[in-house]
C-alpha cells in the first residue's frame, strides 16, 4: 500500500505541524469571536431578520439551481453534439469568476437600466427589480446552476450503459427509463447537492453586500459587516459570528450525512449512448433547456466584456494600481495554500489520521472567512492597527478559504505517485527533500499548477475580508469596483470589471498551463 511506502520522516512531521497552524489560526480566532460575543444583550429582530433571510434564501438559491439543473443535465446526458465538451468545459467557469463580475453583469442584464428592463418597456411592461431576496437568489443560481450540473451529471453518466442497452431491448420508453433508471440516481444525487449548494449561499458576502437592498434582504455575514463598519458593535458583530458558524456547522453536518459524488469531471467527454427521447418533440425540448442554460450564463459575461472594453482605456490610476495590488495578493495566497496543502495532502496519502486532517482542511468552509477576519480583527486590535494588517490577513484568510479545494486536487495525485514510486523510492534511499524533488514534486506539477491557480483566481476576485481591514488607499480591485458601483460611476466599473475577469481567468490559466508543460503522466 502506498500508505506505508514510506517511513515516518520530515514530510510527516511537516504535514502535522501545518495541520497544527492551520487549527490554529482557525481555533483562534473563532475562540476570539465567542468570548466577545455579546450573549447578554441576545439577538434583535434585525438580526433574526438576518438568520431568516439567510436560511430562507439558501434554501431558495438551492431549490432553484437544483431543480433547474435537472433538466439541462438530462439533456446534456442524452444528446451529443458539436460544442458538448467545450458547454461542459463552462459549467465550471462561474466558481473562478470574481462575484462582483457576475453580479455587474447580471446588473447589465437583469437590472432596473438592464436589456431586459428595456424590451419590457417597448411592451409597455415595468422593468425587473433585481435588488432585494429575488436578485440575491437569481446570483446565486447564476454561479450554483453549473455546479448543479456538473453533479447531477455526473450521477447520469455514472449509470452503465448496459443498463440503456437492456432497456433498449425491453423497449422501454423515456417514461419507463425515468422510472426505473433516473428517478432512483437522483434520489441518491439531489440530496447532497442540495445540501452543498446551501451551504455556499450561507456563506455568500459578496451578492448580498451588492444585491442585498435593505434590512429585509440582509444576511447574518452582511449584518457583521454592517455592525462592524457603521455601528463599530464589536460584541453583536462576534455574536453575530457565532451564530453564522452554528449555521455553517449544522448545514456542514447535514452535508456529511448525505453522500455526493466524488468526481465530477469523469467520462463527460465520452458521453453514453441513449436510445430514448429521439423524438422530435423531444429533441426540442432538450435544445431548448441547453440553449436557455447556456444564454443564462454567457450573456452576463458577454455583457461585461463589451461594455467594459470601451471604458477599460479611460480608467483612473487607482484601478491599475489595486489591480497590481490584488495580482501581488493572489500570488501570495497562492504560495501560501499550497505551502500548507502539500505537506497535509503528503501525511493523507499515507493514510496516518486521514479523516481528521481531512476535516481540519475543511474546517475553512465550515467557519466562514469574514467570521475567521472577524477574530483576527479583535486579536490585533490592541496590538497593531488592523488597517496595517489588511493585506498579509486577507491574503491569509484567502489561502485558508482555498486550502480545502487545493488538498482535493493534491491528495489523489500523491496516492496515486507513491502507489507507483514509493517503493521504489525506498529501495533506492531517497526520502525526505530528495524524495520530494525528484519523484513527487514532478509527478505533482498538474494538481499543483491546477491548485494554486484556483487560489489566485479566488483571491484575486474576492470580495469579504478586506472590506472589515482595508482603508481607502489600499482596496484591491473587487473593492474598488465595488466603490466605483456605490460611487455610480457604472462606466469606470464596467472597465474595472472587465479588468478584474481578465485578470482573473489568466492568473487561473498561467497557472494551470504551467503545471501541465512537460509534466510527467
Amino acid at each position: 500500500m502506498a500508505r506505508s511506502a514510506q517511513p515516518v520522516g520530515i514530510s510527516a512531521w511537516a504535514g502535522a505541524a501545518v495541520a497544527a497552524l492551520v487549527l490554529t489560526v482557525i481555533a483562534v480566532p473563532l475562540g476570539a469571536v465567542m468570548l466577545r460575543a455579546d450573549a447578554s444583550s441576545g439577538l434583535g429582530p434585525a438580526d433574526w431578520a438576518a438568520v431568516r433571510f439567510t436560511v430562507g434564501q439558501a434554501f431558495l438559491s438551492a431549490l432553484f439551481s437544483v431543480g433547474l439543473a435537472i433538466p439541462v443535465a438530462r439533456a446534456l446526458a442524452r444528446r451529443n453534439f458539436r460544442g458538448r465538451s467545450a458547454l461542459i468545459a463552462l459549467m465550471g467557469a462561474p466558481f473562478i469568476l470574481p462575484v462582483i463580475v457576475a453580479v455587474l453583469g447580471l446588473l447589465t442584464v437583469f437590472g432596473r437600466q438592464g436589456a431586459l428592463s428595456e424590451i419590457l418597456r417597448l411592451f409597455g411592461l415595468p422593468g425587473v427589480e433585481i435588488y432585494g431576496l429575488h436578485g440575491v437568489v437569481l446570483a446565486h443560481v447564476f454561479f450554483n446552476l453549473p455546479l448543479a450540473v456538473r453533479l447531477i451529471l455526473q450521477g447520469w453518466l455514472a449509470i452503465p450503459v448496459e443498463r440503456f442497452r437492456l432497456a433498449a431491448t425491453l423497449g422501454f420508453s423515456s417514461r419507463d427509463i425515468g422510472r426505473h433508471m433516473e428517478r432512483p440516481m437522483l434520489r441518491n444525487v439531489l440530496p447532497g447537492a442540495f445540501l452543498v449548494i446551501f451551504l455556499i449561499c450561507t456563506t455568500s458576502f459578496a451578492v448580498a453586500l451588492t444585491l442585498g437592498g435593505g434590512p429585509r434582504a440582509t444576511t447574518v455575514e452582511l449584518a457583521i459587516y454592517q455592525a462592524f463598519l457603521f455601528d463599530f458593535d464589536l460584541g453583536r458583530a462576534a455574536l453575530l459570528g457565532v451564530v453564522q458558524v452554528a449555521i455553517c456547522v449544522i448545514a456542514g453536518v447535514f452535508v456529511l450525512w448525505v453522500a455526493t459524488p466524488n468526481a465530477i469531471g469523469t467520462g463527460l467527454d465520452q458521453p453514453v449512448e441513449r436510445w430514448d427521447g429521439q423524438s422530435r418533440a423531444a429533441r426540442l425540448l432538450d435544445g431548448a433547456f441547453i440553449t436557455a442554460a447556456a444564454l443564462f450564463l454567457l450573456l452576463p459575461l458577454t455583457a461585461v466584456v463589451l461594455r467594459g472594453a470601451g471604458a477599460i482605456a479611460t480608467m483612473p490610476p487607482s484601478i491599475w494600481v489595486a489591480a497590481l495590488r490584488s495580482i501581488a495578493l493572489s500570488l501570495v495566497t497562492a504560495s501560501v495554500a499550497v505551502g500548507m496543502a502539500l505537506p497535509m495532502a503528503m501525511l493523507i496519502a499515507r493514510g496516518r489520521a486521514r479523516g481528521f486532517l481531512e476535516t481540519i482542511g475543511a474546517l475553512s468552509i465550515a467557519v466562514s472567512p469574514l467570521v475567521i477576519g472577524t477574530g483576527l480583527f479583535l486579536i490585533l486590535r490592541p496590538i497593531a492597527g488592523p488597517t496595517d494588517m489588511a493585506l498579509p490577513v486577507t491574503g491569509l484568510v484567502n489561502a485558508l478559504a482555498a486550502l480545502p479545494f487545493v488538498l482535493r486536487a493534491l491528495v489523489p495525485a500523491v496516492e496515486q505517485a507513491e502507489a507507483g514510486y514509493g517503493r521504489v523510492a525506498l529501495s533506492l534511499g531517497l526520502s525526505g527533500p530528495n524524495y520530494l524533488r525528484h519523484v513527487l514534486l514532478p509527478r505533482l506539477r498538474r494538481p499543483l499548477g491546477f491548485g494554486a491557480g484556483l487560489a489566485a483566481a479566488l483571491s484575486m476576485g474576492d470580495l469579504g475580508v478586506i472590506t472589515l481591514f482595508a482603508a481607502p488607499q489600499q482596496g484591491t480591485l473587487p473593492l474598488e469596483m465595488y466603490r466605483l458601483m456605490g460611487s455610480y460611476r457604472t462606466d469606470d466599473a464596467q472597465g474595472a470589471a472587465l479588468l478584474l475577469l481578465v485578470l482573473s481567468l489568466a492568473i487561473f490559466w498561467i497557472f494551470d498551463r504551467g503545471g501541465r508543460v512537460n509534466a510527467a503522466v
